[in-house]
C-alpha cells in the first residue's frame, strides 16, 4: 500500500519541468499547504496531482497540476448535514491495479479520471521478526526514492463530489498499487504503481480507457532505492527533512510503533 509519502518540489517548479498548466495559483490555505514542502503527506492531505483535460471538446487535451484531497470520494456518495461527503467503511487513498475497471467505486475514474501524484518518495514499514511472542510486532519504516533524487510520479484516480448539483466541487484521488518486486517485496506485498515519462499522456488520456498493459506489468524499479528511517515518520505531526534521512538499524526513537 501506499499511506504516507514526502514531496518537496513545488508545483510550480513541476509544472514548467513536465509542460503542465500550473492550475494552483489561488493563494488558499490548501494551496499554500501543497506549495510548501512536506515530509509527512498523510491521508485527507491537499496535494498537487497531474490531469490531463479539454479546454473544449474537439481541441488537444493538456496537462494541468490540479489541487486534490488525498482519499478517493466517489461522485454516488452522499451529503452529510453540514454537507460534507459521508463516511462509511476505509477512506479510499489506495486502490489495487487489478480491480480499478470493475470496482464499483474506482470504474467510473478510470475510465475517463485518471492521474498522476508526484512525490520525491513514499514510506513503507516492514514488520520485525524478533517481536517476542504475544506483543504487537514493532514496525520499521524504510524510504523508497530515485537515487538521482527525481520526483516519481504515481499513477492515480480522481473524482469530483458535489454534496448537491450546484455546489462547489470536492476534487479527490487514490494511488493505484501494484505488487511489490524485488527487494521491494521485501518490506510490504504492495508498492505504488510508477508510470514512466514515456507512459505519462497514454495513462492520462481522458478519451481512451485505462492501458491495462501499463496496469498489469510489473513495475520497473530501475534507480529506486531504498533506506531505514527514522520511527518519528510514524507521527503525522513530525514534519521535517530529518524524516528521511538514514536511521542506523537499532538506534531508533523508542514508543513509536
Amino acid at each position: 500500500m501506499c499511506g504516507r509519502f514526502a514531496v518537496t518540489t513545488d508545483p510550480a517548479l513541476l509544472a514548467e519541468k513536465i509542460h503542465a498548466i500550473d492550475e494552483m495559483t489561488a493563494s488558499t490555505e490548501a494551496v499554500d499547504q501543497a506549495r510548501g514542502p512536506n515530509y509527512n503527506v498523510a491521508p485527507t492531505s491537499s496535494i498537487a496531482t497531474v490531469v490531463s483535460r479539454h479546454d473544449v471538446p474537439d481541441d488537444a487535451p493538456t496537462r494541468r497540476l490540479r489541487l486534490m484531497r488525498w482519499g478517493l470520494v466517489p461522485p454516488w456518495v452522499k451529503a452529510t448535514a453540514d454537507g460534507t461527503p459521508e463516511s462509511k467503511g476505509p477512506m479510499l487513498i489506495n486502490a489495487r491495479a487489478e480491480k480499478i475497471t470493475t470496482s464499483p467505486a474506482f470504474r467510473a475514474s478510470a475510465k475517463s479520471k485518471r492521474c498522476l501524484v508526484p512525490m520525491d518518495g513514499y514510506y513503507e514499514w516492514k514488520p520485525n521478526p524478533d517481536t517476542p511472542a504475544g506483543k504487537k510486532a514493532r514496525k520499521t519504516p524504510f524510504y523508497m526514492h530515485r537515487a538521482d533524487g527525481e520526483p516519481m510520479l504515481m499513477a492515480g484516480l480522481w473524482s469530483v463530489w458535489r454534496p448537491e448539483k450546484d455546489a462547489a466541487p470536492l476534487l479527490t484521488c487514490t494511488i493505484i498499487t501494484t505488487d511489490a518486486v524485488g527487494e521491494l517485496a521485501e518490506i510490504h506485498d504492495r508498492m505504488p504503481l510508477v508510470v514512466a515519462e514515456r507512459d505519462w499522456d497514454r495513462w492520462l488520456d481522458p478519451d481512451e480507457p485505462a492501458a491495462a498493459d501499463l496496469l498489469a506489468a510489473a513495475p520497473d524499479t530501475t534507480g529506486i532505492e531504498m533506506r531505514e528511517v527514522s520511527t518519528l515518520v510514524n507521527s503525522v505531526r513530525n514534519n521535517g527533512p530529518e524524516l528521511i534521512e538514514p536511521a542506523e538499524p537499532g538506534n531508533q526513537p523508542v514508543g513509536l510503533f
